[in-house]
């Protein structure tokens, strides 16, 4: 793959650092949520489904979500293993997309996240069966009550609940162009462990 001279907003030899320097310019421009970004992921027919979620960390080689591991989009993903995700930022007019496998994130890492929330949200999490019907919403706040009076107010995390590490083969930087002549730069490799390529895509 032809490697491509890059200058600006596209530079550096690292695709997580690009990203965390685009998110860090979005957190300063992007009125709500600059961290929400659209998961793809596909059923056991190969249906596609695509819902927003929050991306909360970008490690050195992987980007990490949080959910219920009995919602939709977990059982697709531990199906296949795989997901795809794009974030963009209107105010920056930007994109990142990202392809590529998922392992579960559920030890340390999450436990320590699920602290830092609300306990509104350790709550609600505990109480939701997600992606499932639910009968009312007053059923679900009283399940909600239920939890509370169980778990107090410094509830652990639920067993069926924690991260997701999407450890990309692909990404790609997506910036807008006058007269839709955008510039696209997508980062490539063949596994997770192989050496990155970059190429200049048509807009």
């Amino acid at each position: 793959m032809t490697q491509q001279i890059r200058s600006g907003i596209f530079a550096g030899d690292d695709p997580f650092v690009i990203a965390r320097a685009w998110l860090a310019e979005a957190e300063k421009s992007e009125p709500n949520d600059p961290n929400a970004m659209a998961l793809a992921t596909v059923d056991s027919d190969g249906m596609p489904n695509t819902r927003m979620v929050l991306l909360k960390d970008i490690d050195a080689d992987s980007f990490v979500f949080y959910t219920n591991y009995i919602s939709a989009k977990s059982v697709e993903i531990l199906g296949n293993g795989k997901c795809a995700f794009v974030m963009h930022w209107k105010s920056l007019r930007r994109q990142v997309r990202v392809r590529g496998h998922v392992v579960k994130e559920d030890g340390p890492a999450a436990d320590a996240y699920f602290q830092s929330r609300s306990l509104q949200s350790k709550l609600g999490a505990w109480a939701s069966h997600q992606s499932q019907p639910l009968e009312s919403r007053g059923a679900l706040i009283k399940r909600v009550a239920g939890i509370s009076m169980a778990h107090g107010l410094n509830p652990e995390r639920p067993p069926f609940w924690g991260g997701f590490r999407i450890i990309p083969v692909e990404i790609e930087f997506w910036a807008d162009g006058k007269h839709r002549l955008h510039d696209r730069f997508k980062w490539q490799r063949a596994t997770a462990s192989a050496p990155w390529g970059v190429s200049r895509l048509n807009p």
